[in-house]
Parts: C-alpha cells; structure tokens; sequence
C-alpha cells in the first residue's frame, strides 16, 4: 500500500490528484500533526517527494498538500508567528484553521515566497509557471496558493458543457473586449494558443480542434484538464489550501500580509487570480476587486456579466417560441443608428428571452452600453435581431417577390421555421399565403433583418460565464503583470478588465496571463 505522510494513501491521490477529496479520521490528522515530515514518492512524479501537512476543519478533511519540488527538502517551509503567544484562529463555518480542532497543535503564520490568491484556471497555471520558472533558475522557493473554494476548479469543471474548451485554434486581440486591443495582443503574444497545446500535451492533455476552431480534451472530459493542472502544479511545488477564503491583503515593509479564514500568511509576492463576479458559488464573487482596491487599484465602470443570456418582458412573443435554435445576428446600434457591435451564430429562443453562442457574445456590449448611457442621460443603444444573416434586405424583398405563386410561408420555408415565419408574419400584418401587399411586405422585410429586440435585462452574474470590467491593463505592467501601483502584485484571468467571446478564449487569456504572472513572480 502507498502511503502519504503516515496515512494511507486515498484512491484519489493514485494517478491524478483531487485535493479535496481526501477523507481521514481525526484521530489520523492529530497523529499526523505530530509529524509533518513523513514522506512518501509519488510513482508518477519522479523524484519529486511530497509531504501531506493535515489542517481540520472539523470534519475529518485534509485540506493542504505540501509538495517539495527539491527532492532534498524534506521539511516544510519554516513557520514563524506574529505573536510571542500562540493563539488557535478561531474556525469559521467549515473554513480550515492553521490549527487542529481543538487548538492543542497550533501552527503559526506560514510563510511563503510566493502567495496565488485563487486556484482556478488562472491560479493554477501560474502556480505551475511559478514552480518551473524557480526549478530552472535553481532557486527554491515556497509557493502558496490559497481558494476559498471547497472543490477546487469549479468553473473548469462546467467549461464547455463539461468537455471544457481549452482554448481556439485561432486567437487575436479581436476576440476579446475591455483594454485596449494593443495591450492585449502584447500579453496573448507571450504565450499563444500554440503554447497551450504544447503545454498541455506535455502534462499528458491531447486536444482536438473541432469544426468551429475550438480546442477540446480528446476525453472530452474537464476532469482531465482540471487533474493535469493540479499535478503540473504541485510537482512545481506549490502547496494548495482550500477552502481558506483571503478576506484581507495589506502590503509592508517586509511584503504582504493576507488574512485568510484559515489564519495568517506572510509572502514576498502575490498573484491576484481570484476571477471577476461570474459564477459566484464557484468562488469568483468580486472578492478580489475589494482586494485589488485596498492596494490602490481602481476598477473600470461599468462591471457586468459577459457571456449571459438575455431577458425579454414576460409574455413577449419570443417566449412562445421557446426551444428554437437557428443561426442569426444580433446588432447593437446607437441612437443615431450607427453600428456599434454584431455577432452572428447559434441562436436559442427560451422561455425567458434568448441565449445561444450570438446572445451570449453580444451581451457584454450590450450592458455596457446602456449602463453607460444611463450614466449620461444618454439616449439608449438598440438592439436587433436578423433572422436572415448574411441576406440584405434588398435581396429580402427581392426573395419575397419572386413569381411563381407561391405564398410568404411557403417561401420563407427553405430559410426559416414555420413557428418563427408566422410570427413575424403575424406582426407585420402579411398573409402567410396569397398575395403579399407593398406595405405588409414592407414591415416584414424589416422584421426579418432587424427585428427590434426589447431587453429588459440579463440573468445576471449567477449564470455568466465571464466578467466584464475589473482592473485596468494600464495599472500593469504588460511583460510581467506586475502593478504599477503595488509592487509585488501580479495579476492574472479575470480580474483584470479583459473577457474574450464564446470559444476558449477566456481561457486562453487565463493561460497568456498566468504564464507571465507565474514566471515573473519566480524571478
């Protein structure tokens, strides 16, 4: 049997490793506290060892691994605390406590050299950068990265239907929305979507390119993504703790102090990786724009969700076509009438309002947009819909004219579904058969290219896949990541003021981002 640090070895930590999911008895973590130094090498990570260091939270979790990428290093990083008198952090919820349950072995304030504040998508890969960077530079360090999550990696685990979509054939600066374009090629030109395949192959990860450019696990499961991010970043030696919420940065003389629900750390430097407000149960609530600002930052206005469906007024006629999916775009217009954002794709009709790959791509500018003008008295932006995407409306009336007899439904039928045809039709007061009257035709032409669309809202930050808004670009350094205003503070993903359209490139921005936060943070 393998064993970890005195316990016997979970099924979990065979293979690829799943932190949270490591059950032992109480008696086992008091047993283990007593010695943190029991090693064991982990078969599929040679000759890195790795010791497991037990914090209860009560109920019998192990909640940190310790991973020592020198294979000579056998003791955890030295421990030193704030105070001559050592007193248990009080346990919070299920919150860890850098003391067991019932303060009898307290382990003061952990010290690190490097502390990623979220272990997502962004947290994880510059964990692992981190790791390599400082192994190649022969230059050990301690290296922390803290979640507040129980389970980490949430929002990969639901990426693309499940399957998570690593990232798309083919990135550019167009892709995404927030900075400017040229201080986002300047990141994503550091490390590209070639990068990430190369990446991942090496951590074991095969990715396939589907029809539509985007990048999948050829298991097309995120459990594959998620494992392989875990073990390249402990076999860096990062050590992972969660769920330990940062509830407070402050920055000294001798580098930051991070409160934690778990107790007190010290660290030289800080990756800031805690993701926007999308997804909040996953753990990205907007916690880090509260910690961004009390290190000087600022954050862009206004910050909505990206990438989330749309509400129409109940009992709109939308709603009755619920469950309908075509391809369309969505404009969105100034007052004046000038173009300010299109997207064409998948469309889906729900019993709320619309959803789909177009909906979800033009929903950022959209909020953007009338929140803006809300702010000014500004006239509002519209937003249409064209059923007939790629067909102008010339050509519309043209197709609507043809002779032959036959009715509107009857020739609209090789374009569109009957459900939505009578619709509009009906809207536009034209005949489904028959003659079609100039001033009918007329209204249906304009219904069939750019439907007026009235949006009363979106279904918020719950169901976004991304944040729009957060930490401007220009308060960092490009080539590092580092803060202008905070040195020692990186960033990464989210948290900053950049979110990509549908399709993998939010987590390639993750990826680009946390590359050059890791790497710099270990130099």
């Amino acid at each position: 049997m393998e064993f970890f640090g005195g316990l016997p070895a979970s099924p979990s930590l065979r293979g690829s490793p799943r932190i949270a999911d490591l059950e032992v008895d109480q008696r086992d973590i008091r047993r283990l506290l007593n010695d943190t130094t029991r090693t064991a090498t982990r078969p599929e990570i040679p000759p890195m060892r790795q010791t497991v260091m037990a914090f209860s939270s009560g109920k019998g979790r192990v909640l940190l691994v310790h991973a020592f990428s020198d294979p000579d290093s056998m003791v955890p990083t030295p421990m030193t605390s704030e105070t001559d008198t050592p007193q248990a952090q009080p346990a919070l919820g299920d919150a860890p406590s850098f003391s067991d349950a019932e303060g009898s072995h307290h382990v003061p304030v952990r010290q690190a050299d490097v502390a990623i504040v979220g272990a997502g998508a962004a947290g994880l890969f510059a964990a692992a950068w981190a790791g390599r960077t400082a192994r190649e530079r022969g230059r050990p360090l301690s290296i922390l990265a803290v979640d507040g999550a129980r389970k980490l990696g949430a929002k990969i685990l639901v990426a693309g239907g499940g399957r998570c979509n690593v990232t798309h054939w083919r990135v550019a600066e167009a892709d995404f929305a927030g900075s400017t374009p040229p201080a986002i090629r300047k990141v994503l030109a550091r490390f590209t979507a070639d990068d990430t395949v190369a990446f991942f192959k090496a951590a074991g990860v095969e990715l396939k390119r589907e029809d539509t450019g985007k990048l999948f696990p050829v298991t097309d499961s995120a459990r594959t993504v998620l494992d392989a991010l875990v073990r390249e970043a402990t076999r860096g030696g990062t050590s992972l703790v969660h769920p330990a919420r940062v509830e407070a940065i402050t920055r000294d003389t001798a580098g930051f102090r991070i409160t934690t629900s778990a107790g007190l750390l010290r660290a030289g430097r800080v990756i800031l990786c805690t993701g926007g407000k999308s997804l909040p149960k996953s753990g990205s609530d907007g916690g880090g724009h509260l910690l961004a600002t009390a290190l000087g930052h600022s954050l862009t206005a206004p910050i909505v969700p990206a990438l989330v469906p749309l509400v129409v007024p109940s009992g709109h006629w939308i709603t009755a076509l619920s469950g309908l999916t075509l391809p369309a775009e969505l404009v969105l217009s100034a007052a004046t009438g000038k173009r300010i954002k299109a997207c064409t794709g998948s469309t889906l009709c729900t019993h709320f309002g619309l959803s789909g790959p177009a909906v979800l791509d033009i929903s950022r500018h959209w909020l953007v947009a009338r929140d803006q003008a809300a702010g000014t008295a500004s006239p509002p932006a519209r937003l249409s819909i064209n059923w007939l995407p790629g067909i102008p409306p010339d050509a519309v009336d043209a197709l609507l004219l043809a002779p032959g007899g036959r009715g509107t439904l009857s020739i609209l039928r090789d374009h569109l579904p009957d459900r939505l045809t009578r619709q509009l039709c009906e809207l536009a007061g034209a005949p489904t058969s028959g003659d079609l009257p100039r001033e009918p035709r007329k209204r249906l032409v304009h219904l069939l290219t750019a439907t007026p669309l009235d949006i009363t809202g979106d279904r918020g930050f719950t169901l976004a896949e991304a944040t729009a808004g957060g930490v401007p670009l220009s308060e960092v350094r490009l080539d590092t990541m580092e803060s202008r205003i905070c040195p020692g503070l990186h960033f990464a993903g989210e948290v900053l003021d950049v979110d990509g359209r549908i399709g993998g490139f939010n987590f390639q921005w993750a990826w680009a981002s946390g590359f050059l936060a890791g790497t710099a943070a270990a130099s």
